[in-house]
This record gives C-alpha cells, sequence and structure tokens, in this order.
C-alpha cells in the first residue's frame, strides 16, 4: 500500500543532463507541507506548475490534485494525527 501527503509546489527547476539539455528526469522542485518545504523529484509530473498541489511519496511527486482534494486531504492527514496523539494536538 502507497500513502501520499499532499503538498503545493513553491518552486520548479530542470536539472541538465549530462549533454546540458533539460531532462524530464532532472524535474525537481521545493513543495511546501504545511510549514515544512522539501525537495521532491516532479518527473512523474511534468505538467505541474507552482502553486498546483501534488502528492508525494518517498520523495516522488505521484499525481497532480486539485486544491479541494489537497484540502480533504491535509484534513484527514490533520484528523489521523488528532486521534494519535491522543487529542491533545
Amino acid at each position: 500500500m502507497c500513502l501520499a501527503v499532499p503538498g503545493r509546489v513553491e518552486s520548479i527547476q530542470n536539472n541538465a543532463d549530462l549533454a546540458g539539455e533539460a531532462s524530464p528526469l532532472g524535474l525537481e522542485g521545493r513543495v511546501d507541507f504545511g510549514g515544512v518545504t522539501r525537495q521532491v523529484n516532479l518527473s512523474c509530473v511534468p505538467e505541474i506548475r507552482v502553486g498546483e498541489f501534488v502528492m508525494v511519496h518517498a520523495g516522488i511527486a505521484i499525481a497532480r490534485v486539485d486544491p479541494a482534494e489537497a484540502e480533504r486531504a491535509i484534513r484527514q492527514w490533520r484528523e489521523i494525527a488528532e486521534l494519535e496523539s491522543g487529542g491533545d494536538s
């Protein structure tokens, strides 16, 4: 089973391949996960734009999601965290 976390793309950079050409395998970006920003591989979602939301698993963006779906997933993650902490959050 795969668990993915929603995040908002803050920046995108396309790393060059050995010949100096832009490479889709080198597509990376900074993604914000509710205040925590991480470098993420964006190669599976080459059409993604800054400000859009992605679902990330193991450091790889595996899908683009609309803002409403991202917000729903964020709400669910918060509910899980609250249950895990015994409601002390």
